[in-house]
């Protein structure tokens, strides 16, 4: 309470003082126009306060009323700027009108009309000065920073409006020692002229050259609305200067004012992926999830978290998260009661192993829709520990399955993999089991099951993303399996928005699959993180190559040969074709695989491979 006192008493301060120089600088106004209008000026100024008293009172309280209407008294001096200075004039001007009224009116004025307009001039000119005085000084101490060459020197990418307020906030904010030398920008009609006083250099292209002439020590990517393909085309052009690289977040930064020092950013792993997230159908999710009760099991893991996110947000009836790791599920489900806390939200611990109780939690809380993201994941893990592979990817979401067809769930999405597509690690080949699994379900259940298949996503738990992280933070190596290795990636909230998309696509027994653009190579990723560091690959941190991993492979594939594609309404969603798969082949191996997977039998891969016989590996 006593701050916020102290804030109020602050602003009453500010506001008294700003109203009290106006009124100085309008008696002042008045001097200086009796001055240079009148012969006595002094003795004219004088009589304002013995023979007319009026008009300065009167001058007084207009003046209070019509800069208090305009907010002249209450604007924060540091970011006065044009639009503020054009609210000044038309206050000054209102003002003049009325007071060459008053002396058209009253008689007795000692004033006449080309006094007002003088006094109308002076009061602008001082109140003006008194109001930019703030940002002056700043300007006047920015310069004083650029001749003793302290701080950074500034290239900023981009010389449009976002690009323009950050030069405008280097050159007057306070304890910014930052220098901006030149801008860069693609748009050639702008090379040559000024923004601010400072030259429009060049193209993106010249980033080097520029940089080693001008001496720059630090980029600023100042395009909110560029594409990622052209965010990361500038930034590799900007990663062969060594100069420390940064940027504005995004569009929306802007819209809201937000375009500022304080808003820059290191370039992200995200920006270098040169795509555009997928777009989601907003209307389409909400229309089959609002509503209902939802499902997600695997609720505390990266993707499950997500989805239990989003869907928060599309009005479910009751949201369930399910999960074995007591520690995720806690975490997702505080986030959601503070953020959300009329949502009905209900947690629970369980196994999707456990079969019974798994049929339980569906009698007792029917789920309508069910997101299947609960698995095991690392593929070196379960290439140790295949019979944990088997029993939680395969069996409990056979489990998961059978519960939702027999209590009658609408829609099913289980989260798939592109390590499902010819896979040489049993984690894969347990997901494509899965995928068989659902697919034969579907062929005979009221429930529209399906299955999204994506690559790897960018910063879940275990991904190779904190991984290198950690590496660098360490001070190296970072270690790679392959020099050639290559993986898609997306974000978590794309591979989410492509899950629920799916949701409302599924007619039964689909798989979708993602155009997840160009593949990147594992090595030149390693790189790029060690580079936004600040660091140089090889020299300052050590990449080194450990060889592939038991299950690992060159590269992923999203789809098996036959499948095919299929386009959705959304371009960057496709669906494979689904396989013909021998039910009664399937159950009974199935079965085989159950017992040996409980006594860890070494016939385990075998009996994989016979329901998956594009499963490769090396036998032991």
């Amino acid at each position: 309470m006593s701050s916020i006192a102290h804030a109020l008493s602050s602003k009453r301060l500010r506001f008294s003082l700003i109203v009290l120089y106006d009124a100085i600088c309008l008696t002042l106004a008045l001097f200086l126009a009796s001055v240079l209008h009148y012969p006595n000026g002094p003795a004219f100024f004088a009589g304002f306060f013995t023979t007319d008293p009026w008009f300065l009172v009167y001058n007084l309280a207009l003046l209070f009323m019509i800069f208090f209407a305009l907010r002249l008294q209450t604007v924060s001096l540091s970011a006065f700027g044009i639009l503020e200075s054009l609210r000044l004039s038309a206050g000054v001007l209102v003002l003049l009108l009325l007071d060459v009224l008053y002396v058209l009116l009253v008689p007795s004025a000692l004033a006449d009309w080309r006094f007002s307009v003088l006094l109308a001039g002076f009061l602008l000119v001082l109140t003006g000065a008194g109001r930019i005085s703030k940002r002056f000084v700043r300007l006047v101490r920015h310069a004083l920073l650029v001749r003793s060459s302290r701080g950074d020197r500034v290239l900023i990418v981009g010389a449009g409006d976002a690009g323009t307020m950050l030069l405008r906030e280097m050159q007057t904010s306070k304890n910014i020692a930052l220098h901006p030398v030149l801008f860069v920008d693609d748009n050639k009609t702008l090379h040559n002229t000024y923004v601010g006083g400072v030259r429009v250099a060049g193209t993106t292209e010249e980033i080097p050259a520029l940089v080693e002439r001008y001496g720059i020590t630090r980029i600023i990517i100042a395009i909110p609305s560029a594409k990622k393909s052209t965010v990361k085309r500038i930034h590799d052009i900007c990663l062969t200067t060594r100069c420390k690289v940064e940027i504005l977040p995004g569009i929306y930064q802007f819209v809201n004012g937000q375009v500022s020092v304080a808003a820059l950013r290191e370039i992200d792993v995200q920006d270098l992926l040169g795509r555009e997230s997928t777009p989601t159908d907003l209307d389409a999710i909400m229309g089959y999830i609002q509503g209902r009760t939802v499902l997600v099991t695997g609720g505390g893991g990266s993707i499950g978290s997500e989805l239990c996110r989003q869907i928060a947000t599309h009005g479910p009836r009751r949201l369930i998260i399910l999960d074995i790791y007591e520690n995720n599920a806690y975490d997702i489900e505080q986030e959601l009661r503070r953020k959300l806390p009329e949502l009905d939200l209900v947690t629970l611990i369980a196994s999707v192993r456990d079969a019974a109780k798994i049929d339980r939690i569906f009698a007792e809380y029917r789920p309508e829709i069910v997101f299947h993201a609960a698995a095991h994941k690392h593929v070196p893990l379960m290439e140790t520990s295949p019979s944990e592979a088997v029993k939680n990817n395969v069996f409990g979401t056979r489990n998961v399955v059978t519960a939702a067809d027999k209590y009658g769930v609408l829609r099913f999405v289980m989260i798939s993999t592109d390590k499902a597509v010819n896979p040489t690690n049993v984690m894969g080949a347990t997901k494509r089991i899965c995928e068989m699994i659902v697919q034969t379900a579907a062929r005979h259940s009221k429930t529209e099951f399906a299955a999204v298949r994506f690559g790897n996503v960018l910063g879940s738990n275990g991904s190779v993303i904190p991984l290198f992280r950690r590496q660098i933070a360490e001070g190296g190596p970072v270690t790679l399996t392959h020099k050639d290795i290559i993986r898609y990636f997306m974000t978590i909230p794309e591979a989410v928005s492509l899950v629920l998309q799916a949701g409302a696509y599924a007619k039964g027994g689909e798989i979708f699959v993602l155009d997840m653009g160009e593949p990147v190579r594992i090595y030149d990723l390693a790189c790029n993180l060690i580079r936004l560091s600040g660091f140089e690959p090889g020299s300052d941190i050590e990449i080194r190559v450990t060889g592939l991993r038991p299950g690992e492979k060159l590269y992923e594939e999203r789809l098996m040969a036959e499948e095919g594609m299929a386009k959705t309404a959304n371009d960057q969603i496709s669906i494979g074709r689904p396989l013909d798969i021998d039910e009664e082949k399937l159950s009974s191996t199935l079965e085989r695989l159950a017992a040996a997977a409980a006594e860890d039998s070494p016939e385990l891969r075998s009996l994989v491979r016979e329901l998956v016989p594009t499963y490769r590996y090396t036998e032991n």
